[in-house]
């Protein structure tokens, strides 16, 4: 973990000296230029009183690379093809348990020949198009703006039944990290 070069990047980001710190922790000096190159560990209450100075949250430092912000931009996002039908995936972030990607289906086409099921949670808004939807006996049909969710355990599956490419939010929660595609 590499909370001192966190806390100097945040120090001079804000422009914060650290003779402010210093001044406004009562640390000195030379111990804040250890923690700052990671040479000292600070304790948990050292932290808190470095955390106020700064005025970001303690667990903000706490945080590992990997658990703060991920930022895609538009024309960087990687984009897949899924199912039998190849389905258009452009998957726009993700965490550790979370993935959200927009996907389009063209006209007729679905997420496959049969239901499938698969762990963890999906949350769909269609932002374009018609579709039909079905898990287990639950059957509706979807427009634009309309959402629905399920538990992906059960089989389910989604047919767009417009003359238009139907483009679809979907947001999958997993317990586990790997990052599979479910579609």
């Amino acid at each position: 973990m590499n909370i001192g070069s966190t806390i100097r990047t945040i120090r001079k980001r804000k422009n914060i000296t650290i003779v402010q710190i210093c001044e406004e922790t009562g640390l000195s000096q030379g111990f804040m230029s250890q923690v700052e190159t990671n040479k000292t560990s600070p304790s948990i209450a050292t932290l808190e009183s470095i955390a106020i100075a700064l005025k970001v949250p303690l667990a903000y430092l706490l945080l590992r690379q990997e658990e703060r912000m991920n930022i895609v931009r538009k024309e960087e996002r990687r984009i897949t093809k899924s199912g039998v039908e190849h389905l258009k995936v452009e998957h726009l972030s993700s965490t550790k348990n979370v993935r959200m990607m927009i996907v389009e289906i063209p006209p007729g086409a679905s997420t496959g020949v049969v239901p499938h099921a698969h762990e963890g949670e999906e949350v769909h808004f269609v932002m374009k198009g018609r579709i039909y939807a079905e898990q287990g006996e639950d059957k509706s049909e979807f427009g634009e703006g309309d959402s629905f969710s399920w538990n992906a355990c059960t089989p389910h599956f989604v047919k767009n039944i417009s003359e238009e490419t139907a483009i679809v939010l979907i947001s999958i929660y997993t317990e586990s990290d790997h990052a599979k595609d479910f579609l």
